[in-house]
């Protein structure tokens, strides 16, 4: 067998081919919606509510009905907890995140402990990339094409809220409302990446890819464009090893996307920290001559 021949081996296999299109979908919804969190600085409001969803899952299952409506209902219902902690009392908006995200979380541990279920529910918690179904593939796309267009269309407006709230609403828009519609966006992509990466990893394909865009441009529409591309690139380098290492397929699509950050946080060329050492050593041996 040749290396070519090896290498096109996991494309073969009809399991691996919808890992591949679930992952990649996730994973380039989640890398797009990132870019808005990076810059707002909602990293903490995307661990809240890709957390908060897992006992709507549970829920879900339970009662028979699809499990991206019962994990919709709890994120958007973790989003009104938060903001009603925080403008009800004397709490700011980190510590508001951490109770309703731990408590609805341990709420979910608690019903997968409790509930009987011909599903094994623990894949919530990790994914199941490699049991993903047609319909399961269905769904994930329709999601991901929904929370994609709803961020396309309003992008000018979300971009212009993520920079300058103030100015955003001086000219006639409204700021709450564009936050309440970035955040259920949010809870719907956290549904799109929970039957790929599972509850616990879901954070970090929602955070890493917006940022090492950052470090790579200053311009937002760039950011748009590299962060699901790295997103998209990490998703099949992730599900390949996995095959060919047996591991864990979405601890090694975020372990990608984290070694990608890893070497543009070192070798940018702009922000890395290698480029700037040697600027500065040579601004250094400048001014000694």
């Amino acid at each position: 067998m040749s290396w070519v021949d090896a290498l096109l081996e996991p494309f073969q296999f009809e399991f691996m081919l919808r890992a591949y299109g679930a992952t990649i979908l996730a994973a380039v919804v989640c890398a797009l919606l990132s870019c808005w969190l990076v810059l707002i600085g909602w990293s903490l409001m995307g661990d809240a509510v890709s957390h908060a969803v897992l006992p709507g899952v549970v829920l879900a299952y339970f009662f028979g009905v699809p499990f991206a409506l019962g994990a919709l209902v709890f994120g958007l219902l973790a989003v009104a907890l938060i903001g009603a902690i925080r403008d009800t009392s004397r709490l700011k908006e980190d510590a508001a995140i951490g109770i309703v995200f731990t408590t609805l979380f341990a709420l979910g541990l608690v019903l997968v402990s409790i509930i009987p279920s011909q599903t094994d529910l623990g894949h919530i918690i990790f994914g199941n990339i490699l049991g993903v179904s047609d319909a399961d593939l269905l769904q994930i796309a329709i999601l991901a094409v929904v929370a994609i267009a709803v961020l396309l269309i309003k992008r000018r407006d979300l971009t212009l809220f993520a920079f300058d709230p103030a100015h955003a609403f001086a000219i006639g828009l409204r700021p709450k409302l564009l936050s309440a519609l970035l955040l259920g966006v949010l809870a719907l992509t956290s549904v799109v990446a929970l039957q790929v990466i599972g509850v616990v990893l879901v954070v970090a394909m929602l955070i890493i890819p917006g940022a090492t865009a950052y470090l790579l441009t200053d311009r937002f529409g760039r950011m748009l464009w590299i962060a699901p591309l790295l997103g998209a690139v990490a998703a099949v380098v992730g599900i390949t090893l996995s095959y060919y290492l047996d591991a864990a397929s979405g601890a090694l699509v975020v372990l990608t996307q984290g070694a990608i950050f890893a070497i543009v946080y070192l070798f940018s060329p702009t922000q890395g920290i290698v480029p700037r050492l040697l600027t500065r050593n040579r601004r250094g041996v400048s001014a000694v001559h």
